[in-house]
């Protein structure tokens, strides 16, 4: 597993906390931030969880969840920015991160794809 995808995971789940404290603290809002809390941190578990997987079909599985919640978490600061609950240059900011993470997981789950092709 890249650690590279680990770490940037990580650092996002981290980011994602904060906006979170801020959210509720700040704006008092709940609802947003506790989706955006739970999609932006679930990618990175999800990554962890595919570090054990069973298969290589459980890897992709993993992956793939993960993939469908930094699309998620991308939606939620979309909405976040739109609402004005953040500003323009803190969604820029995470998006950056979340669409660096989206690519590197294509890429991982593509790779991951065609060596089973390769290799039954």
């Amino acid at each position: 597993m890249d650690d590279v995808l680990r770490s940037k995971s990580y650092s996002l789940a981290l980011r994602v906390v904060r906006l979170y404290k801020y959210l509720k603290d700040e704006h008092k809002e709940y609802v947003l931030s506790k989706q955006i809390l739970r999609s932006g941190t679930s990618i990175g578990a999800l990554i962890k969880e595919a570090q054990y997987a069973q298969s290589r079909k459980d890897f992709i599985s993993k992956l793939s969840i993960s993939l469908k919640e930094a699309g998620e978490t991308e939606y939620w600061l979309s909405l976040l920015k739109d609402s004005n609950y953040i500003s323009e240059e803190m969604h820029q900011s995470l998006e950056l991160d979340v669409v660096e993470i989206i690519k590197i997981l294509t890429s991982s789950i593509n790779t991951t794809k065609d060596n089973m092709q390769e290799k039954p």
